[in-house]
């Protein structure tokens, strides 16, 4: 039976589209009163955007709260409701590191994000389509945290999608998510079969054919969801070096980073155009996504098997795996920080500048957990042995990558880090209800 969201009771970020571009901010708060976090919470409560408001807002600008397990712990949620919570959520990201691969440059001690072993209790996600929007939204904010004392603010990173619409890399961004059954409207050439809502919805079947379950009461838990939250710095004057390094031309260059993300930066999939960039192409809804890669593309000629892309979402080509794609599927919400790196420079100029991911699970473990450490992080499940993903892979196994070419497959060797991870944490965002239940029905003494 086709589930019926409580659109109405959800928070808008997890089903619905971010305007495009759009401008925002990530708000983290330490509590160090639970009274005073739950006035805070009472106010904030009505300008929280559901999903049903998401496609007008009254001041187009919308606003989510997420907590992470030590927000939760000092409002008051009590010990045998937070046991009940996944180890992943419960641990933290930080915790979990070396299983994620931030290891290295990457481990949590070179993060410059909080995290919720360091103050990170609570997360306003602002957003508008306009910069006024989301500083008016912001402003709302403050004032509000401003009129109590005991609730902190330990950080705040400005993001958004430029008018460009492309990520530092230089990629269009957001083209391919899956569509939820029973979020309403048709699913978009290539979107597939609709997931069922409880991969990405607590209380709704998932997947498995079970209801995804929170602890503690249904009030507290229906309707919300899980945020792995993400902070990638973007070594933008690698990557360029990289390809130029490695390509005898210009256009080798675009094939070359084509190859490795599995679409050109247009947004153009090389599964439906693998020579050249068809711009009119990535730009057609209708087209842009409508591919698949088990019949069409076996052997990854158009898409290389071991691309970004290919990874990520591997959509039919593990049709005849023991492994069952639907049920590692995650919604990515991506957004740019820092400022854009001249063009054709090959320098670091010192500036930081990255992508922000807040990725949409009810089950932290067997999605997002696992996309990143067996599907970004290994190749063993592409037959790729133990290289990593192009991108965004972490090089303590492998550097090199390899695409099937004419007259013979060509092998890339010295691939870079070319990111990093500077944050992330596990977060809980509640439904419209589950906020009310957090207000009224906790007693922490933080």
């Amino acid at each position: 039976m086709t589930a019926t969201l409580e659109l109405d009771d959800i928070q808008g970020t997890v089903l619905r589209r971010r305007p495009m571009p759009y401008f925002g901010s990530y708000l983290l708060y330490r509590i160090d009163d639970a009274d005073a976090a739950r006035l805070v919470l009472a106010r904030l409560l009505p300008h929280v955007t559901s999903a049903a408001d998401w496609q007008a807002p009254a001041d187009d600008a919308w606003i989510n709260v997420v907590f992470s397990c030590e927000g939760l712990r000092r409002l008051g949620v009590a010990e045998e409701v937070l046991a009940g919570f996944p180890v992943e959520f419960r641990q933290g990201m930080a915790a979990r590191s070396e299983y994620l691969g931030d290891v290295g440059d990457s481990a949590p001690e070179h993060w410059d994000l909080p995290h919720a072993g360091n103050g990170f209790h609570i997360g306003l996600l602002v957003m508008a389509g306009s910069r006024q929007g989301s500083e008016e939204k912001i402003g709302l904010g403050s004032q509000v945290l401003a009129s109590v004392s005991g609730v902190c603010r330990v950080a705040r990173l400005d993001v958004g999608v430029p008018e460009t619409l492309r990520e530092h890399f230089g990629f269009a961004d957001g083209i391919s998510r899956p569509f939820i059954e029973g979020e309403g409207g048709e699913p978009m050439p290539g979107q597939g079969e609709p997931v069922k809502a409880g991969e990405f919805v607590l209380g709704y079947e998932d997947e498995l054919g079970r209801i995804a379950h929170g602890p503690g009461p249904e009030a507290f838990w229906r309707n919300g969801t899980y945020l792995a939250i993400r902070k990638i710095c973007q070594r933008v004057h690698d990557f360029r070096q990289f390809l130029k390094d490695r390509s005898a031309s210009r256009d080798e260059e675009e094939l070359l980073a084509a190859k490795m993300m599995g679409r050109w930066r247009s947004g153009c999939p090389l599964a439906l155009s693998p020579l050249r960039d068809d711009p009119g192409l990535a730009a057609d809804p209708l087209r842009n996504n409508d591919f698949v890669y088990a019949d069409d593309d076996p052997d990854g000629t158009r898409t290389p098997v071991g691309s970004h892309i290919r990874r990520v979402n591997p959509r039919d080509a593990l049709r005849d795996s023991v492994v069952d794609a639907k049920l590692h599927r995650i919604l990515r919400r991506g957004s740019a920080y820092g400022p854009a790196l001249a063009p054709d420079a090959t320098q670091d100029d010192g500036q930081a500048r990255g992508i922000v991911i807040a990725i949409i699970n009810a089950n932290p473990g067997r999605q997002f957990e696992f996309v990143q450490s067996q599907w970004v992080n290994d190749g063993d499940f592409l037959s790729q042995s133990s290289r990593s993903d192009p991108i965004i892979g972490r090089r303590d196994k492998a550097d090199d990558f390899v695409y099937p070419a004419r007259p013979v497959r060509r092998r890339v060797t010295g691939l870079r880090d070319f990111t990093a991870t500077r944050g992330g944490e596990h977060v809980f965002l509640p439904s419209l209800t589950g906020l009310r239940w957090l207000i009224e029905h906790t007693a922490g003494t933080a």
